[in-house]
C-alpha cells in the first residue's frame, strides 16, 4: 500500500508564502510523475503543477511564476513553494503521485488526504 501525507497549509494574508510538502511511503518499486492539485468550493479539481521523475515540471497559467514545485526522489517526497499568494489561491491542495509496485505491471495513482489553504487578509 502506498499513503501520501501532506503538510504545510495553512492561513495566510495576500502577497504571503507557504511551502507545502508531501511524502510517500509503502513498499514500491517506483515514483513516476508527482504532482499538486487544488479543489476550491463549487469547482472541479484542477492540476496546479507537475513534475516528472527526471525533474521536467508543468504549470497551470494562474500559478507561473509564483509556485515552484520540486521532488527528492531519495526521499520520496515533493513540495510546493507558493509565494505572492493570492485569496483566489484558495483551496484544498492535494498530492498525487503514479506508482508502480513491485507486483505490478504498470502505475496507479494516489492521492494524498489534502491540506486547506487559505488566503486572506
Amino acid at each position: 500500500q502506498v499513503q501520501l501525507v501532506e503538510s504545510g497549509g495553512g492561513l495566510v494574508q495576500p502577497g504571503g508564502s507557504l511551502r507545502l510538502s508531501c511524502a510517500a511511503s509503502g513498499n514500491f518499486f517506483h515514483i513516476g510523475a508527482m504532482g499538486w492539485y487544488r479543489q476550491a468550493p463549487g469547482k472541479q479539481r484542477e492540476l496546479v503543477a507537475g513534475i516528472s521523475s527526471d525533474g521536467s515540471t508543468n504549470y497551470v497559467d494562474a500559478v507561473k511564476g509564483r509556485f515552484t514545485i520540486s521532488r527528492d526522489n531519495a526521499k520520496n517526497t515533493v513540495d510546493l513553494q507558493m509565494n505572492s499568494l493570492k485569496p483566489e489561491d484558495t483551496a484544498v491542495y492535494y498530492c498525487k503521485a503514479s506508482v508502480t509496485m513491485y507486483w505490478a505491471a504498470g502505475p496507479n495513482d494516489y492521492w494524498g488526504q489534502g491540506t486547506q489553504v487559505t488566503v486572506s487578509s
